[in-house]
């Protein structure tokens, strides 16, 4: 009788029928998980600017209104990925060091080029108006600058944040958004940058003048966008300084994963990047205000928390990446809180996701904004709702998982609205 039970269980196993309960993620396989998925992501955030790179060469080879929408494109689709990242900055010292080459926001971009005249001084910064593409020589913190060669090192080393002023961005993607589209001076009303091709033309028929520089400098900027991005990647591959910062410690690596989820649902996009610019009614402070893409980088940056809890993300080349998550650990120790921050994750989504639809339907972010506009409040802050409930499970989860307490990024729109206008 027992031998033939064993031999019983030994051909169930054999055949692959067994009901044996799976086992559950450990803590180092879910952070490995994670690193996976930095890996991926920054590599489709890699590959996409690289495509960005050939479409800008494509317009400066050959200016006209075909290879500036290309451009343009390019620009638009290299956000996808770029956005769902920005998960990993809060948390990771790597990322958060560097961060602000790439994606740094708002800008006083009459520090690149031409703006309209009304724009072109602000108060707290004397660079707001200098103009480095019709300036090849400059004054800068008591230094002579050489600008007659734009190259990605004066970009990084001379302009960006210039005299300690963080308006002052002179590379990263939003720098490339300005050069492609120019300023949005439509307000609140329809409409994004319109800069015209001919601002490129090397020859007669230049606009906006320095066409040569204009070019130059959007090159520049994509190039170091690009290597900029080669860095990231490599810090997420084997052996890479963000990967192996994350995977030491399991513990800090799970309260890294919840930080940067936490902080960037409250504080950052929450807060300081929808709720802000709703209590200002001001679309110079939306995120993507020269493209009118502020829409989707709302959206992909809320994929991007959700991405990280479940473990999942769909790269570029449609490959869809799954493994252990914190959905598995937190479900393990409290199947209510893993049930409920699932839907509220879900719920976010599809609150971002409704902007995101508003605005491919004609009603722009930057229209939403506009003071006394109902249905665009109510979209904005179903989002921003949605993001400051589900950051309260997001807490619950690091106490399900007995964890540290955490303490997620704020912002006044949000904890303290009056200082908003003081």
């Amino acid at each position: 009788m027992k031998r033939t039970l064993a031999a019983a269980l030994l051909s169930t196993v054999l055949a692959g029928t067994t009901a044996l309960p799976a086992l559950a993620a450990t803590q180092e396989e879910v952070v490995v998980h994670y690193a996976d998925l930095a890996a991926a992501k920054y590599s489709d955030s890699l590959t996409a600017a690289r495509a960005l790179l050939a479409a800008v060469d494509a317009l400066i080879a050959n200016p006209s209104d075909t290879t500036l929408t290309a451009a343009r494109t390019a620009w638009i689709a290299a956000r996808v990925p770029y956005q769902q990242t920005e998960v990993f900055r809060f948390g990771n010292a790597v990322v958060d060091d560097w961060e602000g080459k790439v994606n740094a926001w708002p800008l006083d971009e009459g520090l690149i080029d031409y703006v309209a005249a009304d724009t072109a001084t602000n108060e707290e910064n004397a660079l707001a108006g200098l103009n480095v593409i019709a300036t090849p020589k400059f004054t800068l913190s008591g230094a002579e600058i050489d600008a007659t060669a734009i190259t990605p090192a004066l970009i990084s080393e001379a302009l960006h944040e210039a005299d300690g002023i963080e308006a002052n961005v002179a590379s990263g993607y939003h720098a490339i958004e300005f050069l492609l589209w120019g300023q949005d001076l439509n307000g609140t009303g329809p409409g994004a940058g319109n800069r015209p091709f001919t601002d490129f033309l090397q020859a007669d028929g230049c606009t906006g003048g320095n066409c040569d520089r204009r070019a130059a400098y959007l090159k520049a900027a994509t190039e170091l966008l690009v290597s900029d991005l080669e860095f990231m990647a490599a810090a997420w591959a084997e052996g890479g300084e963000g990967r192996v910062a994350v995977t030491a410690d399991s513990q800090a690596g799970l309260l890294a994963m919840l930080t940067g989820m936490g902080s960037l649902s409250y504080g950052e996009q929450a807060g300081e990047r929808m709720k802000l610019g709703l209590m200002l009614n001001d679309p110079e402070e939306e995120h993507d205000c020269f493209s009118d893409n502020t829409h989707n980088s709302h959206y992909y940056d809320g994929l991007g928390i959700r991405n990280v809890y479940l473990g999942t993300y769909t790269r570029l080349d449609g490959t869809v990446m799954t493994g252990p998550s914190l959905s598995d650990l937190v479900a393990e120790k409290d199947a209510g809180v893993d049930a409920q921050l699932r839907a509220e994750l879900n719920a976010s989504v599809t609150a971002l996701a409704a902007i995101k639809a508003a605005a491919e339907g004609a009603f722009a972010y930057d229209q939403m904004l506009e003071a006394g506009n109902a249905e665009g409040e109510a979209l904005i802050m179903g989002a921003v709702n949605a993001l400051v409930t589900q950051t309260a499970s997001i807490e619950r989860a690091v106490t399900a998982l007995g964890l540290e307490k955490v303490s997620f990024e704020g912002s006044d729109s949000l904890d303290n609205p009056s200082a908003v206008f003081q």
